[in-house]
């Protein structure tokens, strides 16, 4: 008996391995802009923080306009959540890094997400949306 029930769980931890789309955070991506509703967005910021938490994941926000290409990661530097390293490129100045409040990254993401792309009315129809996305560690 106790050996159908270590054959199941070697199956089951098999299949989990084989199959990394399975991650819960891999659908956690939104590009800018959308349709979500205010409430929807709040839902979607606290998937990814307690991911976030919770996972050996991180979180980038990506914008490319006529500037260049910014980029805004965050990651979970300890295992209570409440801090988080933020990493932030601009192609002009570089790679800048800070740690901050688990409260910061839940406002500055729900505010990201929740603005219009009005800082580029004047970008060419063709340009890449805004994007962000939660993605392994090892893809940083």
């Amino acid at each position: 008996m106790s050996s159908d029930h270590e054959q199941q769980r070697s199956r089951l931890s098999g299949e989990h391995t084989e199959q990394p789309s399975d991650e819960p955070w891999t659908d956690l991506e939104l590009a800018l802009p959308h349709n979500r509703s205010p409430t929807g967005i709040v839902s979607f910021v606290e998937r990814v923080l307690v991911e976030l938490t919770h996972e050996d994941v991180g979180a980038e926000f990506v914008s490319t306009n006529l500037a260049g290409v910014k980029r805004t990661q965050f990651i979970g530097v300890e295992d209570a959540g409440q801090r988080f390293q933020k990493r932030y490129f601009d192609d002009r100045l570089g790679w800048d890094e800070t740690i901050v409040s688990r409260r910061t990254v839940r406002n500055e993401l729900v505010n990201r997400l929740s603005r219009l792309s009005l800082d580029r009315i004047d970008e060419p129809p063709n340009a890449e949306p805004d994007t962000f996305r939660v993605m392994s560690l090892h893809q940083f």
